[in-house]
């Protein structure tokens, strides 16, 4: 079995639980992610970033609030939060 389907399982089990942790630590995740943008200046780059951050996170906490198939929640929050450490990453180097 798989780390992926194996965290799915344990996602889905306790969906509730899971989906309001996801909120809450992907939110935070693409907040410190947005402000390591901006920390770097305000340029056309910068804001194309910016928006990227905002738009995928957005879109994590869209799908749990319109109540989607779980592996659609499930994978939305993964990509946010790669995401949000991707821009992280890419920003303090």
């Amino acid at each position: 079995m798989t780390l992926y389907n194996h965290t799915f399982e344990k996602f889905d089990s306790n969906y509730f639980a899971s989906a309001t942790l996801s909120i809450l630590v992907q939110s935070c995740l693409g907040g410190a992610a947005a402000m390591a943008v901006l920390a770097n200046g305000t340029s056309l780059t910068q804001m194309i970033q910016l928006v990227l951050v905002v738009f995928i996170s957005m879109l994590a906490n869209t799908s749990i609030l319109a109540q989607m198939k779980h592996k659609v929640v499930f994978n939305a929050v993964l990509l946010s939060m790669i995401s949000s450490v991707f821009f992280i990453i890419i920003n303090n180097l």
